[in-house]
């Protein structure tokens, strides 16, 4: 495995919004490293261990996506938001072969953290930098994805053009017949954004869930909720798998449990 080369520390100013990138080592995890843009921590990446996924909201994500696709069948996955590309590097893991897009609107975030932190050998990832919904137009019309994963949405400012059903209807038209569109919506108590979200993703999916820590569905806590749209039927099995796999204590809320989030 390539360590990150430099000291243990390191930092890139980005341009696109004038916050600082900090990539440091976890001092709880050997082999771990933590990104943080504006002194806040956005990403964490095992790069001794890439299936261990530390953050409780992308291991709910990998789950969906351990549903969505067996282990070992290669994928073809699109990332909306880059990160430190933790999930791109786990499905490489567990899913060897996998063509990988991930679109990030910041040059210099995607370039510091494939400097800082290399890739898995064999992973086949394809950069785009620019706007999600931009992006979506100008991939290939023939390409289709079996996950598309947007990690965006850090607040209620969520921008317009992408929290809405016409970004959703694009997005999911990408899909193979099997896909699933999951998205990270980080909200702030009352749940707002969580609530147009889950409106307007019905309304492009032919089915829709929502997974997190089960006292989040209280609207009381900030926190992130995991979205999944699906071109099928949601199967009921996935919400037993879901709430199983945890991290605890987990809640999948479907049909019309999930009415009372949706405006």
């Amino acid at each position: 495995m390539t360590r990150p080369d430099g000291g243990p520390k390191a930092s890139r100013f980005l341009r696109a919004t004038g916050q600082h990138a900090v990539i440091e080592p976890d001092t709880y995890t050997d082999g771990g490293f933590v990104l943080s843009i504006g002194g806040a921590e956005q990403s964490h990446v095992d790069l001794a261990d890439p299936e261990d996924i530390f953050y409780e909201y992308l291991r709910r994500i990998g789950h969906i996506v351990d549903l969505a696709a067996p282990w070992g069948e290669p994928i073809r996955a699109l990332h909306l938001g880059a990160g430190a590309l933790t999930l791109a590097r786990y499905i490489q893991a567990t899913r060897p072969g996998s063509v990988q897009y991930a679109v990030e609107l910041e040059r210099e975030l995607l370039d510091f953290v494939l400097e800082r932190l290399p890739l898995p050998e064999g992973t086949d990832l394809h950069t785009i930098i620019g706007d999600a919904r931009d992006a979506l137009a100008a991939l290939p019309a023939d390409l289709r994805f079996d996950v598309v994963i947007l990690d965006i949405f850090s607040g209620p400012e969520a921008p317009e053009h992408i929290a809405c059903t016409a970004f959703y209807q694009e997005a999911a038209a990408l899909l193979t017949e099997r896909g699933v569109l999951i998205v990270n919506v980080g909200d702030e108590p009352g749940l707002t954004l969580v609530r147009s979200q889950v409106a307007a993703l019905r309304r492009a999916m032919t089915d829709v869930a929502a997974c997190a820590e089960s006292g989040m569905f209280t609207g009381k806590y900030p926190g992130n909720i995991i979205l999944a749209g699906t071109r099928k039927p949601w199967p009921p099995e996935w919400s037993a798998a879901l709430t199983a796999r945890g991290p605890h204590p987990a809640k999948v809320l479907a049909g019309v449990e999930l009415d009372r989030l949706s405006d």
